[in-house]
């Protein structure tokens, strides 16, 4: 499947998948406008089952596009250090 990506200009590792160049008429409005301004063309793939992505599962990708015309990557949660706790120290 011949795949158009294109990155979110307004927020870090958020990328759309679609499968007609600059054709953004099956994204919801509100996905079209957090993306900010215009979507930034990054690259065009062609998906297939036995070539895997890094960070998507490209059977879900696949199936997304085909279903609804579209997959969205959301970037990988954020570590919360002021949140991060040290292992204890125990003493024998």
């Amino acid at each position: 499947m011949n795949t158009f990506i294109y990155k979110s200009s307004r927020k870090d590792g958020l990328y759309l998948y679609i499968i007609k160049k600059d054709d953004f008429s099956d994204i919801p409005q509100a996905l079209f406008d957090s993306m900010g301004k215009e979507p930034q063309f990054v690259m065009e793939i062609i998906l297939s089952e036995d070539k895997p992505l890094a960070r998507e599962d490209v059977s879900k990708v696949i199936k997304n596009i085909q279903t609804q015309g579209f997959h969205v990557q959301v970037p990988p949660p954020a570590l919360n250090l002021t949140t991060f706790k040290a292992p204890a120290n125990y003493v024998n």
